[in-house]
């Protein structure tokens, strides 16, 4: 299941995303917000998306806010959570081969719809390497979230 969440900043895009990705057969949850609320508050949104993601391994997550510096921080929180600040395809693409990333976020004030796209479906289509020195430095993290 993928999950999409934004705050105001990020509400116009996601829109635009979620239609491209539903028009290519993808199921998107959106978890909101579902109108444009200049009032709202995007750790809402990223810790719901993140809640959503960790109950599955096969879930995925986008998050899309101003700077998406913010959201990323909340859905890292979430435990389970791997959430990655991407700004382009490469780093989606590294981020899940890795770092297994299941949650992205995306910097709605720089990223164009196209942009935004490109960066998801490399995200989305990207599976985790396996490697060794990855697994381990999964492993590593796994036992800094423990603490």
């Amino acid at each position: 299941m993928i999950y999409i969440g934004s705050d105001h900043r990020g509400f116009e895009l996601k829109e635009r995303l979620k239609k491209r990705l539903v028009d290519n057969g993808l199921t998107v949850t959106d978890l909101g917000n579902d109108h444009l609320d200049p009032q709202d508050d995007y750790v809402d949104f990223a810790q719901d998306v993140a809640e959503a993601v960790k109950g599955s391994v096969g879930n995925k997550g986008i998050l899309l806010c101003g700077s998406g510096a913010g959201m990323d921080m909340v859905a890292n929180k979430v435990k389970g959570i791997r959430s990655a600040l991407v700004f382009d395809t490469q780093r989606a693409v590294q981020a899940r081969e890795h770092e297994d990333a299941n949650v992205i976020t995306l910097p709605a004030d720089i990223l164009d719809e196209q942009q935004a796209y490109e960066i998801t479906k490399a995200f989305l289509e990207t599976g985790f390497s396996g490697e060794e020195r990855h697994v381990r430095r999964l492993e590593k993290m796994g036992k800094i979230e423990e603490q």
